[in-house]
């Protein structure tokens, strides 16, 4: 389902016509029209923020993204790390460490 379809339909089970989800949203009636209909297929981050907010939904929801939910345990981890000064650099050099490890691992096995 396209951006402006889910869109449309959040705007539909709400029960509002474009011209009540524009005004709330602070979009115009035709740019709406134009995003639900697929013609703006790419509408910028604040007006899907502001369309998100008035469906009820979040901005990732609308552009097709997953969100994986992650344990307490782990966010703690992720935030100390950051805390004690990790790059993404560090990290990502620490996960193909990790990778190269197991890899061997399975190689001697």
């Amino acid at each position: 389902m396209s951006v402006g379809e889910k869109i449309k339909s959040l705007r539909l089970e709400k029960k509002y016509s474009i011209s009540e989800l524009s005004e709330k949203a602070n979009v115009s009636k035709s740019y709406l029209s134009y995003i639900e209909r697929g013609i703006q297929g790419n509408p910028s981050l604040q007006v899907l923020s502001r369309l998100a907010d008035n469906l009820d939904t979040t901005v990732e929801y609308l552009m097709g993204q997953q969100m994986i939910p992650v344990d307490e345990e782990w966010a703690g981890l992720v935030d100390e790390a950051i805390k004690n000064g990790i790059s993404k650099e560090d990290f990502a050099y620490y996960l193909d460490f990790m990778k190269f490890k197991s890899m061997n691992k399975q190689d001697k096995q």
